[in-house]
C-alpha cells in the first residue's frame, strides 16, 4: 500500500498520481507554477473517484508553511486561555452574588428597605413569602461581622428615631364600613344570664343539611376534621326549638390569650383549660382575627378565600353546647342560675400580627395602618379580657429562631440574621415612623428573624388606646416558670373564676411545663455573647418604656 509523500493520498498500485504538482519532478516550483503561484499550501487534486484521507505520515512543507502551523498552535492556546478566563469570571460572579445574598462576603453587601407600596392592589397576587423582592440595595449595611461597635452605630440610629406616639382610634362607623358582614352576624347585645358573651341565632337548615359543609377550617386542615365529625353528630341535639323555628347558641370568647409567641402561652393554655369553669375553642390557635379572616392559611402560601366569621364561631360550638346545658337546666329556669362557664381563645398572633392590613384597608398617611385587630374586637366585645405573657425579648428571639428555622441553625447563623434584620429595621426607621415599621408586612417578611415581635410596648400602647388597663393582665414567663402557682392564681382572680379543690389546684399547678425547647435545639447552646449584647442594646429603650407603662421594673429584664 503506497502513499504520496507530499499530499498523503492513498495510491492505487498503478497510480502515478500525476495530479499532484509535487510529483511532477524535482524542477517543480510552487512560486513558478501557474496553479500553485502565490499559495503557501499544499494543493490537493483528486480524480473523479472519491478519495479518503486515512493517515498522516509526514507533511513536508516549505518555510512559510511551518510558520502557518506555528500560528495555528498559538491560536489554539489563545482560545483555551480566553475560554478559561470566561469560566473563571462566571465562577467569581456566582460567588459574589451568592455571598452577597447570604452575607458571606467580607465586603459590604447592602440590603435596603424599599418604599412602601402606595397601592395595595399591586401586591395582591404576590405570596407573602416573596416580599423580600421589594428591598433594594442601600448605601450601607453590615454583612457577616461580629464587630460590636459597628453594629452599635446602627442601634444608636434606631434609638434616636424612636417616638412613642399615641394612635388615633377609629370610630365605629368607619369599622362598620370595613367589615359589614361581620357586623351583620355578631349582635351588639348578649344574653344577660351568661357570663360569657353568647346569643341565639336562627338556623335555617334542615336535617339533611351539613352545618359544617363549608367551614374553611374543616376543608383546609385534615387534623381538624375529626373535631367537626363529632360536631356534626351532636349538632341536632343542641338546637333550641321555639315557635316552629330552630335556634343555635352562638358564642364569642370571654377572654383572649393574645401573646406573645415563645413566651409560654401554650403552657398557660394547657393549665388554664383544666379549670372546670374554662373552655377553649376547638382549635388552640385559630388565628382568625389576624390571618384567616384575610384568607391567610400559611404565611408562605399567600392568600386564599377569606374565612367568614361564621367559620370562627363554629369553633366555639362545643363550649356553647355546655353553656346551653346550664342555661336550660331546671335550676336556671326556676332560680335564674347564672352561667359561669367562660370561653377562651389563645392565638399568640393576636397582639402583634397586623401584617395583612395593607392589602385590605386603604392606606393611611405615612404608612401606618388605619385599623388594627383590637379595634374590631373592642367594637363587638368592649368588656373582653386580655392576657399577655412576655419574656426577655432577647431570649424570646433566640427561642423563636431555634423553633422556626429549618436548617443550618447555629449561634453564628443567628448572629448574622440579627445583624441583617437590624440593618433592615434601621433603613425603615430613617424614613418612616416606629408604628409604620412595626406593622409593615414587607419589612417583617424580609427580616430573617422577627425582631419586631419583641417590641412589646409598641403593641401594648396600641391595645391601651381601646381597652382599659384593668382589662389587660400582663405576666412574665420568668415569674411563671419560677412560681406557677402564683401566676395561675393571678389568672384565676383576673378572670373571676370559681374556687378550686386542693386536688384540682394541684393538677393545674404541678403538671409539667408544655412546649419546652427541643433536645436538638438545646444542643446548639446559647447565642454568642456579642449577639446578646447587641440585642440588649436594641431592646433597652423599649423595655424601659414598658416598665414605665406597667409601673414594674421587672420588665427591664436586667437580671436575665
Amino acid at each position: 500500500m503506497r502513499y504520496c509523500i507530499n499530499c498523503c493520498i492513498h495510491l492505487l498500485p498503478n497510480d502515478l498520481h500525476r495530479q499532484c504538482f509535487r510529483c511532477r519532478g524535482p524542477d517543480h516550483n510552487n512560486q513558478k507554477c501557474p496553479v500553485c503561484k502565490g499559495e503557501n499550501r499544499i494543493p490537493l487534486y483528486a480524480d473523479s473517484k472519491q478519495m479518503k484521507l486515512l493517515a498522516v505520515l509526514e507533511v513536508r512543507t516549505d518555510h512559510g508553511e511551518s510558520w502557518n502551523g506555528f500560528f495555528c498552535l498559538r491560536k489554539g492556546k489563545l482560545c483555551s486561555l480566553v475560554f478559561g478566563l470566561i469560566i473563571m469570571t462566571l465562577v467569581m460572579a456566582s460567588y459574589v452574588l451568592t455571598g452577597a445574598k447570604h452575607g458571606l462576603l467580607l465586603i459590604q453587601s447592602p440590603f435596603h428597605y424599599g418604599a412602601f407600596t402606595s397601592n395595595p392592589s399591586l401586591m395582591d397576587n404576590e405570596s407573602l413569602s416573596d416580599m423580600k423582592d421589594h428591598y433594594q440595595p442601600s448605601k450601607m449595611n453590615i454583612s457577616y461581622v461580629k464587630d460590636y461597635p459597628s453594629i452599635k452605630l446602627i442601634i444608636d440610629t434606631i434609638t434616636s428615631k424612636i417616638e412613642f406616639i399615641m394612635r388615633q382610634r377609629p370610630d365605629l362607623e368607619e369599622l362598620r364600613k370595613q367589615e359589614p358582614h361581620m357586623f351583620s352576624v355578631i349582635p351588639n347585645k348578649f344574653l344577660p344570664n351568661s357570663k360569657n358573651p353568647c346569643w341565639y341565632e336562627e338556623y335555617r337548615g334542615n336535617t339533611t343539611t351539613d352545618p359544617y359543609a363549608t367551614n374553611s377550617y374543616a376543608l383546609y386542615s385534615k387534623r381538624f376534621r375529626t373535631i367537626f365529625d363529632y360536631l356534626r353528630k351532636v349538632f341536632w341535639n343542641h338546637l333550641y326549638h321555639y315557635k316552629d323555628k330552630h335556634y343555635r347558641l352562638r358564642c364569642l370568647p370571654h377572654f383572649y390569650i393574645i401573646g406573645q409567641p415563645k413566651c409560654g402561652t401554650t403552657d398557660l393554655y394547657d393549665r388554664l383549660r383544666l379549670h372546670p369553669d374554662v373552655r377553649f375553642s376547638a382549635i388552640k390557635e385559630p388565628h382568625w382575627w389576624t390571618r384567616k379572616r384575610f384568607g391567610i392559611i400559611r404565611l408562605r402560601d399567600g392568600f386564599h378565600d377569606r374565612y367568614p366569621v361564621e367559620d370562627y364561631l363554629d369553633l366555639f360550638d362545643l363550649a356553647a353546647h355546655q353553656i346551653q346545658g346550664v342555661l336550660q337546666s331546671e335550676a336556671a329556669k326556676e332560680h335564674g342560675k347564672m352561667n359561669n362557664i367562660v370561653i377562651g381563645e389563645a392565638s399568640a398572633s393576636t397582639m402583634w400580627d397586623n401584617n395583612a392590613w395593607i392589602f385590605f384597608y386603604d392606606n393611611s398617611t405615612e404608612g401606618e395602618p388605619p385599623f388594627l385587630i383590637q379595634d374590631f374586637i373592642h367594637a363587638f366585645q368592649p368588656n373582653a379580657k386580655l392576657i399577655i405573657m412576655l419574656r426577655d425579648p432577647v431570649e424570646r428571639l433566640y427561642s423563636d429562631y431555634l423553633y422556626f428555622a429549618s436548617a443550618n441553625k447555629s449561634a453564628e447563623d443567628f448572629h448574622e440574621k440579627v445583624a441583617e434584620s437590624l440593618q433592615l429595621f434601621e433603613n425603615c426607621m430613617l424614613d418612616y415612623s416606629l408604628r409604620a415599621c412595626v406593622y409593615n408586612n414587607t419589612l417583617n417578611n424580609a427580616m430573617p428573624v422577627r425582631l419586631q415581635v419583641g417590641l412589646y410596648v409598641v403593641y401594648l400602647l396600641d391595645w391601651l388606646t381601646v381597652f382599659d388597663k384593668d382589662q389587660i393582665l400582663v405576666l412574665r414567663l420568668e415569674d411563671h416558670a419560677s412560681n406557677v402557682k402564683y401566676t395561675m392564681h393571678m389568672v384565676f382572680q383576673f378572670l373571676d373564676l370559681g374556687p378550686l379543690s386542693e386536688k384540682q389546684e394541684a393538677l393545674i399547678t404541678k403538671s409539667p411545663a408544655s412546649n419546652t425547647r427541643r433536645p436538638e435545639d438545646r444542643s446548639l447552646g446559647p447565642m454568642l455573647p456579642t449577639t446578646k449584647a447587641i440585642l440588649r442594646d436594641f431592646y433597652r429603650p423599649f423595655n424601659t418604656k414598658l416598665a414605665q407603662v406597667l409601673f414594674d421594673d421587672a420588665f427591664l429584664w436586667k437580671r436575665t
